[in-house]
């Protein structure tokens, strides 16, 4: 499944690392894309929003929501 986030906080590349591993160490297999632009990171192989929203708070990030 494929679904997108707002994450509030990413200002560079070095933040759109952190954003992605944190993800793919939360969600094995998942394959993650981040626009920086727009705060959105998508995520294809996730079922449960909290996974994401952890690793990114985690990360040290603000998460939003889905879309």
């Amino acid at each position: 499944m494929n679904k997108t986030y707002i994450v509030e906080g990413m200002a560079c590349d070095g933040c759109v690392r952190s954003v992605t591993n944190a993800i793919e160490e939360a969600v094995p297999g998942a394959t993650v894309q981040v626009d920086l632009q727009a705060k959105r990171v998508s995520v294809t192989g996730i079922d449960e929003d909290n996974v994401v929203r952890k690793a990114v708070e985690q990360a040290g990030y603000s998460y939003v929501g889905p879309v």
